[in-house]
């Protein structure tokens, strides 16, 4: 008798290791095949999203004060003692680029740029920089956008973008934006971070917490061209001399790639490749007591006069220019790697020390070549 009751006491247990075991595999079973809700993947623009169109006026994220702080950026009435470091000066037949930058306290980058581009209407340059359709097939760091949500009782549009730059991991953008149309053919955006309850956090991204950006466009005076001004702040988690370094190097030949975008965006029968509402088709207007008829400084009004045209061999030269050789390509893709290097925080001393000695060397010595052909061209 106490063996048949020995029997079942290890018939029991048997069953109950062998429950366990299988509420174990099972488990793992579900957190490895079947994620949680809060890492599932969000939709991309190619699926079939109904973005929220709100009727009811929500809180303004995007308002009249931010577009009173960019017009006073673009005017440079903010922090008047800020120290400008001028970055780049460039042009060529097709446009002209410059951009200077300071360092707050306690803030990102501050980035100030003006861009020209010759024979383009204002109506086209805001057309082309607000199409994300069209930015999809010739900017290849942007690999995803959609709209989370867009106000039509005051044109506030929400949205999400992930960027992916080399060996980085991609950057996940949460933004609002707005634009006002002022007088004379001006139109002006501001772009900043929010949160939306569309938009949940994943580990894959990284979230950039802090963005300010805006832009004017207008009409050069005098002259077949628009210039677009820009203000741009935006911590991505990347070392301060390093981030700035990179942008000094590899600017010149993205503006070439957007001007070549825009001149084939310009065959384009319509103004945008989408017809969804968004906030470039609710545009409003800009308030009358910021909407002045003072211009805000730019190196286009004292150069009103045409940019002299090249011979044609300084056109071909120009031309050549535009396309980054290899040499450009391996040298952007060390930056980048210096970028990793000092912005993820594992980098040793002497690494740091030995990256800015290859990068003086590669300073160095484009200097000596860019030297050495303006000595032969004379």
């Amino acid at each position: 008798m106490e063996i048949f009751w020995w029997l079942l006491n290890l018939r029991a247990s048997l069953y109950a290791l062998l429950f366990l075991l299988i509420f174990h595999i099972s488990k793992k079973f579900y957190s490895k095949f079947l994620p949680s809700p809060s890492t599932l993947p969000l939709p991309s623009s190619s699926t079939i999203v109904s973005p929220s169109l709100s009727q009811s006026r929500s809180p303004e994220i995007v308002s009249d004060s931010d577009l009173k702080f960019l017009i006073d950026n673009l005017d440079e009435k903010l922090n008047e003692d800020e120290k400008w470091e001028n970055v780049i000066n460039k042009e060529n037949h097709f446009l002209s680029y410059k951009a200077k930058c300071c360092r707050p306290k306690d803030r990102p980058l501050k980035y100030l740029s003006t861009t020209v581009f010759e024979g383009c209407s204002p109506e086209l340059l805001r057309d082309f920089y607000m199409d994300t359709d069209y930015r999809k097939q010739w900017d290849k760091t942007l690999l995803d956008h959609m709209q989370l949500q867009m106000d039509v009782t005051n044109g506030i549009e929400i949205g999400r973008t992930i960027k992916k730059f080399p060996l980085l991991t991609p950057r996940e953008y949460i933004l609002a934006w707005r634009l006002w149309e002022g007088k004379d053919r001006t139109f002006y955006c501001f772009i900043k971070e929010c949160e939306h309850p569309s938009a949940p956090r994943q580990k894959k991204y990284v979230r950039v917490e802090y963005f300010r950006s805006g832009w004017q466009i207008r009409k050069v005076p005098g002259r077949d061209a628009s210039e677009i001004r820009m203000f741009h702040q935006e911590d991505a988690g990347l070392n301060v001399e390093m981030a700035k370094l990179a942008f000094a190097k590899g600017i010149w030949s993205y503006v070439c790639k957007m001007d070549n975008a825009l001149r084939k965006y310009s065959a384009i029968c319509h103004p945008l490749t989408s017809s969804a509402v968004s906030a470039a088709t609710l545009i409003q207007k800009v308030p009358p007591e910021l909407d002045t008829t003072r211009s805000i400084t730019s190196a286009a009004d004292s150069a009103s006069a045409a940019i002299p045209k090249p011979v044609n061999s300084e056109l071909r030269e120009n031309k050549l220019s535009r396309r980054p050789s290899k040499k450009m390509v391996a040298k952007g893709l060390l930056l980048v790697g210096g970028v990793i290097c000092l912005s993820r925080g594992h980098s040793s001393l002497g690494a740091k020390v030995a990256m800015a000695y290859i990068l003086t060397k590669l300073r160095k010595r484009g200097d000596s070549s860019s030297q050495s052909r303006q000595n032969g061209g004379t």
